[in-house]
């Protein structure tokens, strides 16, 4: 493995001295100012031989889990950093949201296990191709975001078990042979770099699998049990733990269980809600080992924190050792300094400390938590150091996602108007987004700070966390009432249920409490009214409102991101067709169908992983790069009136009362004194037409359309002007104001 230099932030690439048609087209982003540290040189990875039980008291059987193990990579790696000026050369303590959109503003979220490669190539040499950068540059695409790639799942002994949750139960600093190389990766890196890309890797700072770690924690070797939130039971209280199926290396404690371990003083208790809660599987969010043999020949029973499943213990961040952390800090280095990533998603992190109640019959504090935002300021912290951005997905109330944004990751993902806006799709009402949007804006959080994105790989999210928990107590004005959060949220889930599932929308399915298992397409089937996927012939009425989802999500401040799943317009896959991936209950299997996104295997029937091809309308990015009329070429047309206004880094300062339950109107400040950018939806399948009114428009100010130049209305002395719009249409309008407005 070749040793990397640490070059100098001007060596990182050459200039070519004549502008090219694409940088006519996409000007070249001003180069970075931030300096990028790099390792000296790259892990060594040893290999161990397996020799013996797989036991704690087994010396050879330790020193293998070592070898696998994330805290010693962390230990290593940290030593090159330590003690060297490239530590101190960028600020790091504030978020800068708007610098991280400057760096990459439109990003596409990749989905490993679903991408369909030509024969026998990886991942991550597919997403270093040079024909898709040029695509993506083309389109206006800046960013990739791989989704996980290191090795994930658990150790059984000395053989790995898969995981349990979309490899986001990572177990390894090592890339997971199933999507490439560490060499990939860093071609990857330097493809994307070279066509002014960036790319964005994972890190998982609340919780491990079961792999080296958690079994090195098991035999309590050093200081690994410091790395989870697991407590040691005394043999004497054995009988109250429930016995481990065969087979099986735990098992999830009941509440009576949970209770009796409170009252013992072993645990915090019962936490503020069981994510993922099934009757009979996860009733709790803990759970208890089998026996374990430890390195000094004693028997040891467990109990450990999982928020999530069984197979992701949960990081302690405050554990005397700081193992957690160091573990996590680690991961971060190896992404950043050895990999080349220049950017970072933080995943789950809003789940990083829980304490006792002092309340006897209240819940442990588990969300919302100070130790979270201090560890997340840590983890951003330290991430800025090194010159790169966070983003985070943080699924709890808008005061939280401000709270954390004031020292931690530099961009949230937007949980809260994503729901709002398909909600509007499905009921061509949009009173509940405007009050998502509104309600955003007056509790801080700057809409330049979101990532709004289309489908992920995750489920349509409706737990509504603002409303539903934080602030179900809370009055709101609501259709007509004077209604609480929590009865807004009831609500919302209901309206949300009934039109995209069910009857009405077989082919989605409800996933546990957290949501809709769909794809933008199936979304936008439900909203116009077809109960059966092979229904469909003409896709026009869908790729019209799926453009409008597009208009609301890149017609705005902040990150714009999309999926190869939109890009290809995917449909959801059958259920009978992953049959066994839906066993466990985990239905957004459905939605994560293969797709060809380069066209580059047509007569593939499933990706490299397995998962089987879904169903495209709108084909692959080369094909629809040849059709002007094509989802893709006309996302280009919106993202480069994105580009040329700047309305990524506008600033939006009003979301309007509408003379149409059904339109939409966000107006934004761009950076030219005078100069507005207007946002104007249409969430009906049917013409309307309406006024566009907001005080901060200045009368006599001309509105021109931004995607023709041509002159369509004048702000009249109400500070208005009336529009039509065709199903399922948006507008996007910029208003000036006349040389002489501002003169007395």
């Amino acid at each position: 493995m070749a040793q990397m230099a640490e070059p100098a932030p001007e060596d990182q690439t050459n200039e070519p001295t004549d502008i090219t048609f694409d940088e006519h087209l996409h000007p070249a982003r001003p180069r970075t100012l931030r300096f990028r540290p790099r390792v000296k040189a790259p892990f060594a990875r040893r290999s161990v031989s397996q020799d013996g039980p797989a036991r704690g008291d087994n010396a050879a059987y330790v020193s293998w889990l070592l070898s696998q193990s994330m805290l010693a990579d962390a230990n290593e790696i940290s030593q090159q950093f330590s003690g060297q000026g490239s530590m101190w050369q960028n600020p790091y303590a504030k978020p800068n949201p708007r610098g991280a959109v400057d760096t990459a503003s439109v990003w596409f979220t990749a989905y490993p296990l679903s991408l369909i490669t030509r024969t026998d190539e990886s991942f991550l040499h597919a997403m270093a191709n040079e024909e898709m950068w040029e695509a993506f540059a083309a389109i206006g695409i800046e960013a990739v975001h791989t989704g996980p790639v290191k090795l994930a799942g658990g150790l059984s002994g000395w053989q790995q078990t898969p995981s349990v949750d979309g490899h986001f139960d990572r177990i390894s600093t090592r890339i997971d042979s199933a999507f490439g190389t560490e060499e990939e990766f860093r071609h990857m890196c330097g493809t994307a770099n070279w066509h002014g890309g960036t790319i964005i890797d994972d890190i998982v700072p609340g919780h491990t699998g079961k792999g080296a770690d958690f079994r090195l924690a098991e035999v309590k070797y050093a200081d690994y049990p410091g790395i989870y939130h697991m407590v040691e039971i005394d043999p004497r209280d054995w009988e109250h733990l429930p016995d481990v199926p065969a087979g099986a290396d735990s098992v999830n404690i009941d509440a009576a269980t949970e209770e009796w371990l409170a009252n013992a003083g072993y645990i915090i208790g019962r936490l503020q809600r069981v994510i993922f809660y099934a009757e009979g599987v996860k009733e709790t969010n803990w759970s208890a080992t089998r026996p374990v043999v430890g390195v000094d020949g004693s028997e040891r029973r467990w109990v450990y924190l999982h928020y999530f499943k069984d197979g992701q213990p949960s990081i302690n961040w405050l554990d005397p050792s700081f193992a957690g952390m160091r573990l996590v800090i680690g991961d971060a280095l190896h992404s950043l300094t050895d990999l080349g990533s220049g950017g970072l998603r933080l995943d789950a992190n809003g789940f990083l400390g829980a304490e006792k109640s002092a309340a006897e019959d209240n819940p442990a504090w588990s969300e919302g938590h100070p130790l979270s935002e201090a560890a997340n300021h840590l983890i951003a912290s330290m991430v800025r150091k090194l010159g790169g951005f966070t983003f985070q997905e943080l699924n709890l109330t808008i005061d939280d996602i401000r709270e954390n944004g004031e020292a931690g990751a530099d961009l949230s993902y937007d949980f809260i108007n994503r729901p709002a806006y398909h909600h509007a799709l499905a009921t061509a009402d949009t009173e509940f987004l405007r009050l998502t949007l509104r309600t955003t804006l007056e509790l801080g959080v700057d809409p330049a700070s979101l990532v709004h994105a289309l489908q992920n790989h995750d489920e349509l999210t409706y737990e509504l966390v603002h409303w539903s928990t934080g602030h179900r107590d809370d009055v709101f004005g609501y259709k007509g009432e004077e209604l609480t959060g929590e009865q807004i949220g009831d609500s919302v889930r209901r309206d949300l249920s009934e039109r995209l599932t069910g009857k009405a929308a077989p082919y989605n399915l409800v996933f546990t409490t957290n949501g809709i298992a769909c794809t933008s397409g199936t979304v936008i089937a439900a909203a116009l009214g077809i109960t059966d996927l092979d229904d469909i012939d003409d896709i026009d009425d869908i790729r019209r409102s799926h453009l409008l989802l597009v208009m609301f999500n890149a017609l705005q401040p902040g990150v714009f991101a999309l999926s190869g799943w939109d890009l290809c317009g995917m449909l959801t896959l059958p259920a009978d067709e992953v049959t066994d991936l839906l066993s466990g209950g985990d239905t957004r299997w459905i939605h994560r169908a293969a797709h060809d996104l380069m066209g580059v295997n047509p007569g593939a029937t499933k990706s490299t992983a397995g998962m089987p091809r879904g169903r495209s309308l709108y084909g692959s990015i080369p094909e629809q790069l040849a059709d002007e009329t094509s989802f893709v070429r006309q996302l280009q047309a919106i993202l480069r009136v994105r580009e040329h206004f700047g309305i990524a880094t506008s600033r939006q300062i009003d979301i309007p009362e509408v003379s149409h339950r059904a339109m939409l109107v966000l107006v934004h400040q761009l950076a030219e004194p005078g100069r507005y950018q207007l946002t104007v939806l249409n969430f009906a399948n049917e013409h309307i037409a309406g006024t566009v009114r907001s005080e901060e428009l200045p009368p006599g100010a001309t509105v021109t359309d931004a995607f023709t130049g041509n002159e369509v209305a004048t702000i009249d002395d109400l500070h208005s002007f009336g529009v039509e719009m065709a199903p399922h249409h948006g507008m996007c309008l910029i208003v000036e104001e006349s040389a002489d407005d501002g003169e007395p």
